[in-house]
């Protein structure tokens, strides 16, 4: 697997970290004075627990992560997606443009 860099003044190519490096900046780090290493190491911790264990998500359907580990817990080879996924169903079906007209199969040849 390749390493591979955004390219320098692209964040919309990076937007999750993007947005989460914003959240921490504006919850966090521009309204704390750190005192010292350790005081910034516990505050950050704690931050961090919160986000992680105890923050409801949007992409969770408003779910705390520990929540919704809980709730998908024991489903072994269950991929941890939300079940209607987070796009918006299509508003005509490929297949089913036109459901009173007969279908026909067309074979290029």
């Amino acid at each position: 697997m390749g390493w591979h860099y955004i390219a320098p003044g692209k964040p919309q190519q990076n937007g999750f970290n993007e947005s989460f490096n914003g959240r921490l900046r504006d919850e966090l780090l521009n309204e704390t004075l750190f005192r010292s290493l350790p005081h910034a190491r516990a505050v950050l911790e704690a931050w961090r627990r919160d986000y992680n264990e105890r923050r409801p998500h949007s992409k969770l359907g408003w779910l705390t992560p520990q929540a919704y580990a809980q709730a998908h817990a024991g489903n072994a080879g269950r991929p941890a997606a939300l079940v209607d996924g987070c796009a918006g169903r299509p508003i005509a079906n490929p297949t089913n443009l036109y459901p009173d007209q007969p279908r026909t199969l067309v074979v290029a040849g």
